[in-house]
């Protein structure tokens, strides 16, 4: 094959690692309208047949899958990189909304200086096991304030208890953190009955409990909440803002320390 050949399906072959990144990233038809100008380009400039050009890079691909590996690796590590500044400007812009709604329980010490808040659902059953990294990390450092942002995204029974959790955080914030770890805690599905007879047993007057959730404000709340998440890229539960960073997942105890640690070391 001819220099011309080669120097011509050398502007190809990334057109034709995005091809393959498009399926993956979701994109393929934007990967496929790139390659074919690319070919085009290259078969024009050359004077090559467009197959003898696609044969060459298939050639080339095959033998050095790698290069697709490296690819997916930049191309992930600048969206993370994208996202990350992203959450950054919405920690920013959107600071009190994230770490100080009124509509938020708190557990741990409410001065407390560095901040974690979690998104949770009480359906979801990593946040259940999460709910030992919470204990964990408040009884380890009397100066972690932990927030609590109600994230209902599993099922309308879960939305159902988060009124329910929402409206008794409003009449009994001294008791909320015992209502979250009995109802996330507990076995079975969290429902607004399950909810009802948790924040009962604390004490709660039915009748104003049941007034208490027809407060448009709750919903409102919630839907700040969604818009939020989506803002901060966060799909699943639990998730976490531990200073200017998001973390998803059920990650740990010694991960989330971490992030604590790199936090106060910010201040």
């Amino acid at each position: 094959m001819n220099k011309a050949i080669l120097l011509g399906s050398a502007g190809v072959a990334v057109a034709l690692g995005m091809l393959a990144f498009g399926f993956v990233a979701g994109s393929p038809e934007a990967a496929k309208a790139d390659t074919t100008q690319a070919i085009q380009v290259a078969s024009a400039d050359t004077k090559v047949d467009r197959k003898e050009v696609e044969g060459i890079i298939r050639d080339y691909l095959l033998k050095n899958p790698e290069v697709l590996l490296e690819v997916q690796d930049a191309l992930e590590a600048k969206q993370k990189e994208e996202q990350r500044l992203a959450a950054l400007g919405v920690i920013k812009d959107a600071k009190d909304e994230i770490f100080n709604s009124t509509f938020d329980g708190v557990v741990g010490n409410p001065q407390g200086k560095v901040t974690i808040v979690e998104f949770y659902d009480y359906n979801c059953g990593f946040c259940k096991r999460a709910i030992e990294d919470m204990k964990a990390l408040t009884k380890a450092d009397p100066d972690l304030r932990f927030v609590l942002k109600e994230f209902p995204i599993l099922s309308p029974d879960s939305q159902r208890a988060s009124v329910v959790s929402m409206a008794f955080h409003l009449m009994m914030p001294e008791k909320y953190g015992e209502f979250h770890t009995a109802l996330l805690g507990g076995q079975g599905r969290a429902t607004e009955a399950t909810a009802m007879k948790v924040a009962l047993s604390l004490g709660a007057d039915e009748s104003k409990l049941r007034e208490k959730m027809k407060d448009p404000s709750i919903n409102e709340a919630l839907s700040r909440t969604y818009d939020l998440a989506t803002k901060l890229s966060i799909t699943g539960t639990p998730s976490y803002v531990v200073g200017n960073e998001v973390v998803f997942g059920a990650l740990g105890q010694q991960v989330l320390a971490e992030k604590i640690e790199q936090a106060k070391s910010a201040l």
